[in-house]
Formats: C-alpha cells, structure tokens, sequence
C-alpha cells in the first residue's frame, strides 16, 4: 500500500505561482506512473500532468507552458510547479500513483491510477 500526502496549496491572486509537493511511503521509482489531478466543485476529476518511471511527462492542453512535474527520486517526492496562475485553475489537486503498466495515452484517466492522496485546496483569485 502506497500512502501520498500531498502539501503546498494556499491561496494565490492570478499569475502568482505555487508549487505542490507530495511525499510518497514508498519509493517514487518503484510507481511505473504518478500525476496530478485536480478537481472543481460541479466537475470531473482531471488530469494535469503526469511522468513515468523514464521522466517521460504529459500534460493537460489547459497547463502546457505554465505547471511543471518532477520528482526526487531520493527524496520520493512528486512536485508540481505551478506558474502564472488563472482562476480557472482554483480546484482540489490531488497526487496519484500507478504500479501497473498503461499505454501513454492514458497517462492523464484518473482511472488508471491505484493510489491516491487526500488532497491540497488552490485557489486562485482575479
């Protein structure tokens, strides 16, 4: 059982920047796959940004060019930068790991993912 404790949200005006961080149990290298979801009030959970085990990453079309994932492998640390900020980016962010393989394509469906942590709150204001 992998435990993930994300941290890092807060309360940002627009064009600020956060950067979240999720401490996994278990070592980061052993997951095939970890991401970041996020979800509004009203709306599905969405994929944001995700990177295997090669430092292969992908991500939303909504965030290209502003978050960035990446991971400390001796710290087992997943982290999301998170840059010029909007208020359509104000949801619940969630860290997630997967241990079994997947095509690419599917980097970003929440269902995919077999672990997941409880959450960090970002809201953006205007």
């Amino acid at each position: 059982q992998v435990q993930l404790v994300e941290s890092g949200g807060g309360s940002v005006q627009a064009g600020g920047s956060l950067r979240l961080s999720c401490a996994t149990s278990d070592y980061t290298y052993n997951n095939y796959y970890m991401g970041w979801f996020r979800q509004a009030p009203g709306k599905e959970r969405e994929g944001v940004a995700a990177i295997d085990s090669n430092g292969s990453t992908k991500y939303a079309d909504s965030v290209k060019g502003r978050f960035t994932i990446s991971q400390d492998n001796a710290k087992n640390t997943l982290y999301l930068q998170m840059n010029s900020l909007k208020p359509e980016d104000t949801a619940m962010y969630y860290c997630a790991a997967a241990r079994v393989f997947f095509d690419r394509w599917y980097m970003l469906v929440p269902g995919r993912y077999n672990y997941w942590g409880q959450g960090t709150q970002v809201t953006v204001s205007s």
